[in-house]
C-alpha cells in the first residue's frame, strides 16, 4: 500500500536539511530502484524552486510499504529526523486516484 509521509520543519532548519541532505537522498533513491517511490520533494518557504536563504518547511513523500508499521518505522530513521530538521512527522495510508 501507500503511505504519505509529511515532515514539518523546525524554525531554520537549512543548515541542519542541508547536512543531512546527502543521506536523506541516498534512502529516497533505494525506494526509487526499488519501484516503491512515487514522488518525493520539500515545501519551499516562498514561492520558489530555488528558495536560497528561505529554506524549506517540510517535505512529502508518497512511497509503497508493506504496512503503516513499516513506512513509520522508515520515516522514524530519516536523517533529518536524527539531524533535527524535521519537527514532526506524519505518516498515513495513501490512496492514489491520480494519474491513474
Amino acid at each position: 500500500m501507500l503511505y504519505s509521509i509529511v515532515g514539518q520543519d523546525v524554525p531554520n532548519s537549512l543548515s541542519a536539511r542541508q547536512s543531512a541532505r546527502p543521506a536523506h537522498l541516498e534512502r529516497l533513491e533505494e525506494l526509487q530502484k526499488q519501484g516503491r517511490l512515487v514522488l518525493a520533494g520539500p515545501n519551499p518557504a516562498i514561492e520558489s524552486d530555488n528558495p536560497g536563504d528561505a529554506g524549506f518547511t517540510g517535505s512529502l513523500i508518497v512511497a509503497e510499504f508493506v504496512s503503516l508499521a513499516e513506512a513509520k518505522t522508515w520515516a522514524e530513521a530519516d536523517p533529518y529526523v536524527a539531524a533535527g530538521v524535521y519537527q514532526s512527522v506524519a505518516v498515513k495510508p495513501f490512496k492514489q486516484v491520480f494519474p491513474n
